[in-house]
């Protein structure tokens, strides 16, 4: 059994190929990596093809995640049929995702802080064209929401094993 996590954020180029990363990185040092599918996508078109921002790049690189053979694409009506936890970076991508979705699916993308503890923080701020410490910012967050996720279903991946 593989479970299916899509990312999504605007443009695929800082905060969902950061969660790819640090999900990954998460999953492989839990021993999980074969019960994951795992990828990444933005709700625009216009950096289709384009890799994470350098400075995307360098603050997943200070924290041990390398996301550089990451590319971005644009999330489909097929996507939120074919993963099994599509996951916003925010509320305003939670409504287009849902607004893409087959009808009978449009409760199934959900934001991926709801996997964080409570921190009083729904969206994770876009830290494109910001400081290293918006990156920064962003990726602690992403941490905390993704731990939180591969906690939640690790006990279903093992049972499945």
């Amino acid at each position: 059994m593989t479970i299916g996590i899509l990312f999504v954020c605007t443009a695929n180029l800082c905060r969902s190929p950061t969660a790819e990363g640090v999900f990954r990185s998460l999953a492989a040092k839990a021993g999980l990596a074969d019960a994951f599918e795992i990828d990444s996508a933005g709700t625009g078109a216009s950096h289709i093809g384009q890799p994470p921002t350098q400075p995307a790049i360098d603050a997943a690189a200070a924290r041990g995640y390398d996301i550089t053979g990451i590319r971005a694409r644009q999330v489909t009506g097929e996507d939120i049929k074919h993963f099994d936890h599509v996951l916003a970076m925010t509320r305003g991508h939670l409504v287009e995702m849902r607004w893409l979705a087959p009808r009978d699916l449009a409760d199934k993308p959900q934001l991926l802080m709801s996997y964080a503890p409570p921190l009083g923080f729904l969206d994770i701020p876009d830290p494109y064209g910001g400081t290293a410490d918006d990156y920064a910012r962003a990726i602690g967050m992403i941490e905390s929401a993704t731990r939180g996720l591969l906690a939640k279903l690790a006990p279903e991946v093992k049972t499945a094993i």
